[in-house]
This record gives structure tokens, C-alpha cells and sequence, in this order.
């Protein structure tokens, strides 16, 4: 992937499709975009997809933040104005994922939510404690990183290289662009007004094994709250389940019949689809 630019931008895992479904996805809180490469061979047999990766130094409130991914989204659409998208989220860039679609509701015509940092509002003393995060020192930033993977991932479920890059991922965010993400997520706002009025379908995935967040708690609020929304439950998976050797996120919509035709068109009459199926993991966890 090539380096981050000074500003938010997408990276392209591998090669440009702008003639495929356009996937948009969110990270969590390290914001590089460089961990979904697990995912990539699986959604690449049926989108154009793009990364979002967040510029460390980068200390802009939700707004602005939504503002600048909506602009990139367009400029992407501009390729190919008749192509659906399919907005994705894991944690930190579910709760994006929430603030662009109730920003832009019609951009979107599928929008995926992982174990969302929501759910941060669920625990009163995370509240309390990320106030007093800036007065860590930062070299135990990188030494208590060793630590919180453990609540971060069920490590067991992710190869030996992934947990490697996930700690460097983690090591790699200054101790100031943790604390202000935080703050994003402690003072996250969308309300469930909003929520509800979103018509599109919308598939919300919760790790019931997650150690970091009452994701399965969340989820279930979601799916009560949005019309149109359907809930997948891996029972066995932590917070940062898309690193899991066994979790495949299109494999996963594909069994949901999450795919519009456009998507399911093209990875269904693709030979690659059913290699890259066999290969990467089982049935989804439900």
C-alpha cells in the first residue's frame, strides 16, 4: 500500500476496479487502513475496494472528519457515478461509518457496522478513565500496547504474523492522536432518531468474545433501532475479528444475502470467488 498522504485519503489494496460495486471501508482507532489486507483477496472478487487511512497527526472533530470522506467518496464516484457503495465500519470507523450515513444517507446503498466503538457509552467508568489518558507517559504507551492486545483480539484466532503487525499497528499511534480519539469516542453523538430513519440495508456483526467492548449489547440496540438492519454474531471472536484466520467478511455477507445484484453478479460469475471461498475460513459464525 502506498504511504499516507498529509490529509485523509484511500488506499488502494491492490489494483483499481472502478467498474465493480464501490467498498468503502473505515479502521478502528489506529486509523492506518493497514490491517484489513487479511480481508482484501475476498472482497476484491467483487468490489472496487478503498481504504480509509487517517494521518496520525490528524486532529479534526467528527465533523470535519465526515466532511473530508464524503469529498473522497465522491471523488471516487466521479470514476463511475452509477455504481453502488457499500459503506464499511469496524469499531472507531463504525461509529465514521454512522456519522456519514446519517450525514449522506443516498450515497449509500449497504452499510456494514463491526463491533462499533458505540458501544464505548455502554461502560460509565471507560467515560471517566479516558479523561485522564493524556496524563499517561507516553513510553507506556508503547509498553501497555503488549498488554491491551490481549483485551483487543482473541489471539488464539489470529496467525502469529497478524498479532505482530497488529501490535506494531497499535505501537505505531502517538500517545496525543490516542487521546483524541478517545475523546471522538466518548463524545459520539449520533442518537437513535437518526438511526431510524435510515431505509437501506444494514448488516451489523458483533464478536459475543469480545473482551474490550459489550459489542453483542450494541449490536442488538442497532438492529432494534435501524429499519432495515439484520445482525451476525460471531460467538467465538474478539473485538478485532477481521484479523481472525476464520472470519471472511464477504464470505459472511455473501451467506446473509447482504450483496445487491451488481456485487453478486460479479463474484458469482468470477472463478475466483469460489477458490477464494475454499481458502479462507469456514461458514460464519451466527
Amino acid at each position: 500500500m502506498p504511504k499516507v498522504k498529509s490529509s485523509p485519503c484511500f488506499l488502494t489494496p491492490k489494483r483499481l476496479q472502478p467498474e465493480y460495486p464501490l467498498f468503502v471501508f473505515l479502521p478502528g482507532m489506529d486509523g492506518t487502513g493497514q490491517l484489513l489486507r487479511t480481508q482484501t483477496a475476498g472482497l476484491e472478487v467483487a468490489f472496487d475496494v478503498q481504504c480509509l487511512a487517517i494521518p496520525q497527526d490528524d486532529l479534526t472533530s467528527w465533523d470535519e472528519l465526515t466532511t473530508e470522506v464524503l469529498a473522497l467518496i465522491h471523488t471516487e464516484l466521479a470514476k463511475n457515478p452509477q455504481r453502488p457503495v457499500y459503506l464499511c465500519g469496524e469499531s472507531f470507523g463504525a461509529c465514521l461509518a454512522m456519522k456519514l450515513a446519517t450525514a449522506s444517507p443516498q450515497l449509500f446503498d449497504r452499510i456494514i457496522l463491526i463491533n462499533p466503538a458505540s458501544a464505548f457509552q455502554r461502560r460509565p467508568w471507560y467515560i471517566w478513565a479516558s479523561q485522564f489518558i493524556s496524563l499517561v507517559p507516553p513510553w507506556l504507551f508503547q509498553t501497555g500496547a503488549e498488554g491491551f492486545i490481549q483485551f483487543l483480539a482473541a489471539m488464539g484466532r489470529i496467525l502469529p504474523s497478524d498479532r505482530c503487525d497488529l501490535l506494531k499497528t497499535m505501537q505505531s499511534v502517538p500517545p496525543e492522536t490516542v487521546c483524541w480519539r478517545l475523546s471522538l469516542i466518548r463524545d459520539f453523538d449520533v442518537d437513535d432518531r437518526q438511526l431510524s430513519q435510515l431505509t437501506q440495508p444494514v448488516l451489523v456483526i458483533a464478536s459475543a468474545s469480545d473482551r474490550l467492548l459489550p459489542s453483542l449489547t450494541e449490536a442488538k440496540h442497532l438492529v432494534r433501532t435501524i429499519p432495515n438492519a439484520t445482525m451476525v454474531v460471531l460467538p467465538y471472536s474478539g473485538h478485532a475479528c477481521l484479523l481472525e484466520a476464520d472470519v471472511n467478511l464477504y464470505k459472511i455477507m455473501h451467506s446473509q444475502n447482504f450483496l445487491d445484484s451488481n456485487a453478486k453478479a460479479i463474484g458469482i460469475s468470477s472463478s475466483r470467488l469460489a477458490a477464494q471461498l475454499q481458502a479462507q475460513g469456514t461458514e460464519p459464525e451466527e
